[in-house]
């Protein structure tokens, strides 16, 4: 499948990859960051955003998106950034395609299966698919009644876009998310001990990175490294994003 991409900057090539319910622009300022020194791609996911829909939907198909898209942009190799599900994408391509890669940030998530962490919002969202939206306000609300906090209703709303009868209706495919979320995307990545270095960046107070946690992602990625940035949760580089561009920039620096 053909991702939606953009490209900014001349250089050795960075993929940044976003995570569930997000698009390319959820790390635009990683992208702006390293754009003066590195050719940076920014992609949306399959079901996501700009990119097609299709009713397959697991972290090998989507890895093979990626590998793909390199093919199309002549890219044989690359640095790569995934937050959340981005990052478990960014892991299967990882173990599956090694030679892919020059090193690997994975942000906030671990190499395991995670039980029942989105399952609210998937349904919730699947339940406003289905409803016959006249305007974000109208949107919003109904997010707000179903508890959704505004932080995250104010994210998931960026999904919203116009259809040819002037409502508006969700971008991203959720009928193939809500299909394969438990089976498919909640599962643990497959594959090859992953030898190149790589960073492991934890939000102090996020919970996707625990201490058990820490064996599993050194059994299978034993030149990692695991950083805590403090006071901050799952969307650590939105919450301090100055501190988070220069890590991710000076570990790729250190292994240019």
């Amino acid at each position: 499948m053909r991702l939606n991409y953009s490209e900014q900057g001349v250089g050795d090539p960075v993929f940044l990859i976003h995570g569930l319910f997000g698009s390319l622009s959820n790390l635009g300022n990683l992208a702006r960051a390293l754009a003066p020194s590195y050719r940076v791609i920014s992609v949306d996911l399959r079901n996501h955003a700009d990119s097609p829909h299709h009713s397959e939907m697991s972290l090998l198909s989507m890895a093979q998106d990626l590998v793909e898209l390199m093919d199309h942009l002549s890219i044989a190799s690359a640095y790569f950034v995934g937050h959340s599900l981005g990052g478990k994408v960014a892991m299967q391509l990882a173990m599956s395609e090694a030679s892919r890669f020059k090193s690997l940030v994975v942000v906030d998530i671990a190499p395991v299966k995670y039980l029942d962490n989105n399952s609210n919002i998937i349904n919730n969202l699947y339940d406003l698919s289905k409803v016959d939206i006249k305007d974000r306000k109208m949107a919003d609300s109904f997010l707000s009644e179903q508890g959704v906090e505004p932080s995250v209703r104010a994210f998931l709303l960026k999904n919203l876009r116009r259809n040819t009868a002037g409502n508006f209706e969700l971008k991203i495919n959720i009928n193939a998310i809500k299909a394969n979320y438990e089976s498919h995307l909640s599962v643990a990545p497959k594959g090859e001990v992953f030898t190149a270095p790589c960073l492991f960046l934890k939000g102090e107070n996020s919970d996707y990175i625990e201490q058990q946690h820490l064996p599993i992602i050194q059994s299978i990625f034993p030149k990692s490294s695991v950083k805590t940035i403090e006071a901050v949760g799952h969307w650590l580089h939105a919450e301090k994003p100055e501190l988070f561009n220069q890590i991710v920039l000076q570990f790729i620096r250190e292994i240019s």
